[in-house]
């Protein structure tokens, strides 16, 4: 395969493109003001600050920019003149100084500017200001998750519960504005963690480990074109103090849940070890029901089944790595994190089985293990130029080893005759190599160009076999139910954006470029499959700054959605006696179109943005659930048999808007709210019924509370409306999460107090319906829990401070 040569042929490609007219840099103005906001008590940098530049004679707005993540910003194009440059954080003191532009000095550099935190007295005790745990961005969303009291002793998916534009579901999928397909990276680099791709999974990684989350729902071509709905990127926290630094926590959670976890880091000079350990070992109950008629060869047929399960997960998560630095503009990093799981699953199901002529009771006992192993490396380097500001290259090599091992086995019991045992085995082998190289060169102080390159292969095989145990010492491979499957998939890809500010207009333009080669076959099966095709992906975002802090931007997008190999893989996955999933090979991908229109604005201690949005996708892929015929001929009188597989189902619009606020209503007080509202349609799945659409939104509150200067409480609540699918609808849910954090020992330790879902009423309810058949599932699991932790802190490292975190490659720029 000619790999690099057609990855050559892509980048040269891309720069001809962007290279023919933009280059030429444009005239400078008269002027600019630089500096760095930082905080005068700790001297971190103040990230996302609004800075506004204000004549002095007036007081009328020049020109505004919000600071980068090292705190730095600059503002440009300047007359000269004398002005009031003026920095607002919410938590701190405001900024004022006077800045004035001559012919003799027309570049302004104020420095670093100390802002002071605000402080009460409330009965005696000082209440210091702090940073919110949501910054809320027209381009992405930063969550800083040690600010987050409701995801202690949780993983990844508790700490997205309370993400703005992302949605969670009792069973703990991941959506964003109704779509499940992200893309999730790990500082900044390609993760296995969305929609069963390789490499960890998000609820392996524990919220303890995670210093903050982006969130970027229009990304630009600088990001994978994958994930419809977005993506998601997950910071580590890595320390850069000098000397031993460090974390030891343990959460007890009730009805046997356990979470131990230790994070060490030692930095000497130019090279800095760090390595963790989270071990969670729990147990959760749930219980389900299905209600379901159906009518077959014009006789109607229905089943009633109630089930129960204890699930029991065992999970050993590490991660060990260095960082060297060669000299002050070059840097290495090697990382290694290894994750073992062990789950079983224990259930009962009782069902009644109704027909014209007779009722029947069955009951089937089911246990599911699981083992599952995960080996993921990379390596990553960056270098800068110290003689030219802004101007970085980094590579990123990676690889992910998965061993997964998954046995169902059912029993039915029915007229108290118990029939022989039945085992369905799953095992994986999975092999990922990938590597992406990024570089940023800047023109002038208003003018970037990025390039990039990315490669990606994965190689999947393993088997999938049907045993009866008729005798349980040496159980019976029927043949006919069992498969072998292989599957491959490589992908190349290129991209390059520009980037220019003119006053108080800033612009972006890019275009990626995408080629992706699947092929695979199912042994026993329906044989051999494949897809080629190459894709491509423009982007645009274009910002306008406005008077009195505020701040306007439109962007466009054009995205995919590949099917993964379980989706493509046409072998089945049973549930239970009655239900199975199935791949579709003739599935192909689908494309979405997204534009964004948003607007910020800060006034006082408030911070409040708007965006409206709108999503075209062709070619949808919806999940179907239709009735077996045959299956259930053959099932006989265990009832109706069921399989669910993915279709393309032609074309699916949403559109709608979305409103985030962060509100300091006192100096112990602040309030963050987010809500959306947006109608969807779909397509018909079957083309015996009309095509549908509704109005969904949702809703999220969060209340922090700091009564005295070691308590921190948190009160979240959320709620999310009606949502359709392509056969049904999913009911309403909401839940309300309490939590506090008492700093003891002179900050060195922290008691933690969590309850999730306090009035228990986190449920999945869904309804479907299809040509001959209409059912209602009721999920509930266990959702309220009490987490009693306490952690204690080694070195520098303190509970609610910031966690500087190196470079990473991947991110940055406009829209990310």
């Amino acid at each position: 395969m000619n790999f690099f040569p057609n990855l050559l042929r892509i980048f040269r490609a891309l720069s001809a493109v962007l290279l023919l007219g933009p280059l030429a840099a444009t005239a400078q103005s008269s002027g600019a003001v630089t500096g760095t906001l930082l905080d005068q008590s700790t001297g971190q940098a103040l990230s996302f600050a609004n800075v506004v530049l204000l004549r002095a004679q007036d007081s009328s707005f020049v020109a505004g920019a919000a600071t980068a993540e090292n705190g730095s910003f600059r503002l440009d194009h300047l007359p000269l003149g004398a002005y009031q440059l003026r920095a607002t954080v919410l938590g701190y003191q405001p900024s004022r100084q006077l800045v004035v532009l001559t012919a003799a000095a027309p570049q302004g550099q104020v420095g670093a500017l100390r802002l002071r935190p605000t402080a009460t007295a409330l009965r005696g005790v000082t209440v210091q200001g702090e940073r919110a745990a949501v910054v809320d961005n027209l381009d992405k969303k930063v969550i800083n998750v040690e600010k987050d009291l409701s995801s202690v002793g949780g993983t990844a998916v508790n700490v997205l519960q309370n993400v703005p534009s992302v949605s969670v579901d009792a069973s703990g999928t991941v959506s964003m504005r109704g779509s499940s397909n992200i893309t999730v990276l790990i500082d900044g680099k390609p993760s296995g963690a969305g929609n069963g791709a390789t490499g960890t999974r998000l609820e392996q990684i524990p919220a303890s480990a995670i210093e903050k989350v982006e969130v970027v729902t229009n990304p630009s071509a600088r990001y994978d074109a994958a994930g419809a709905g977005g993506v998601i990127n997950i910071i580590l926290k890595k320390q850069r103090q000098d000397g031993w630094n460090g974390q030891a926590t343990l959460n007890l959670g009730t009805r046997d849940k356990y979470n131990p976890s230790l994070s060490l880091n030692r930095r000497t000079g130019k090279l800095n070890l760090f390595g963790s350990y989270d071990l969670r070992d729990e147990r959760y109950r749930s219980r389900n029901d299905l209600h379901q008629t159906t009518t077959l060869e014009q006789s109607p047929l229905r089943i009633d089944q109630t089930g129960r399960s204890q699930r029991h997960n065992r999970n050993h998560s590490g991660r060990v790595g260095l960082d060297y630095t060669i000299s002050p503009e070059q840097s290495l990093t090697f990382t290694a994190e290894p994750n073992l799981t062990r789950g079983t699953n224990i259930g009962t199901q009782l069902a009644t089985l109704t027909t014209p002529d007779s009722t029947t009771r069955q009951d089937n006992r089911l246990h599911v293990n699981e083992n599952v192993s995960t080996l993921d490396m990379s390596s990553d380097y960056r270098r800068t130029w110290a003689a030219h500001k802004g101007r970085e290259l980094t590579t990123n090599l990676g690889y992910t080893n998965l061993w997964a091992n998954v046995n169902v086995g059912q029993q039915v019991t029915a007229a108290g005759t118990a029939q022989p045992e039945w085992q369905q085995e799953l095992q994986v082998r999975l092999h990922a190599v990938y590597g992406q190289l990024d570089y940023t060169h800047p023109l002038d102080s208003l003018h970037r160009l990025d390039l990039g390159l990315k490669g990606q292969w994965q190689q999947n095989h393993g088997i999938d076999d049907y045993l009866l145990l008729q005798n349980p010492e040496q159980p019976t491979r029927v043949a006919d139910r069992s498969f072998a499957y292989d599957f491959t998939e490589y992908l190349q890809a290129g991209y390059a954006t520009y980037q220019s500010q003119h006053g108080r207009w800033s612009y972006q333009g890019g275009l990626r470029a995408e080629y992706t080669h699947t092929y695979g076959q199912v042994v026993g099966g329906q044989g051999r499959f494949g897809l080629r095709y190459l894709n491509l992906f423009p982007s645009a975002t274009v910002a306008r700054t406005l008077p009195h802090d505020q701040k306007l931007q439109l962007s466009y997008a054009r995205r995919l959605n590949r099917p993964g190999f379980m989706q493509l893989l046409a072998f089945p996955l049973y549930q239970d006696p009655r239900s199975y999933r199935l791949g579709n090979p003739a599935l192909r991908p689908e494309y979405i179109n997204a534009f964004e229109l948003g607007h910020q604005a800060t006034v006082g201690s408030a911070s409040m943005s708007s965006t409206v949005f709108y999503r075209q996708t062709t070619n949808s892929i919806q999940r179907i659930r239709e009735v077996d015929t045959v299956a259930t001929r053959l099932n006989g009188a265990g009832g109706v048999v069921t399989a669910e597989l993915s279709k393309n189902v032609g074309q699916s619009t949403s559109y709608g808007a979305e409103v985030s606020l962060n509100q300091s209503l006192a100096k112990w007080w602040r309030l963050t709210a987010s809500g959306s509202l947006f109608r969807n349609q779909i397509t018909a799945a079957t083309g015996t019924e009309a095509s549908r659409r509704n109005l969904t939104g949702t809703l999220r509150l969060q209340n922090t509370f700091n009564p005295t200067s070691k308590l921190d409480v948190q009160l979240t609540g959320s709620y999310r409306a009606a949502v359709l699918t392509p056969q049904g609808r999913l009911a309403p849910q909401g839940g309300l999460d309490v939590a506090l954090r008492q700093r003891l020992f002179h900050d060195r330790g922290a008691l933690t107090l969590r309850v999730s879902d306090v009035l228990n009423t986190q449920q999945q309810r869904t309804t479907a319906f299809g040509p001959g058949f209409a059912a209602t599932y009721d999920n509930k699991y266990e959702t309220r829990v009490g987490y009693l932790g306490f952690a204690w802190y080694f070195g520098s490292n303190k509970p609610g401070k910031k966690i500087d975190s190196q470079p990473q490659g991947g991110g940055g720029g406009f829209g990310g």
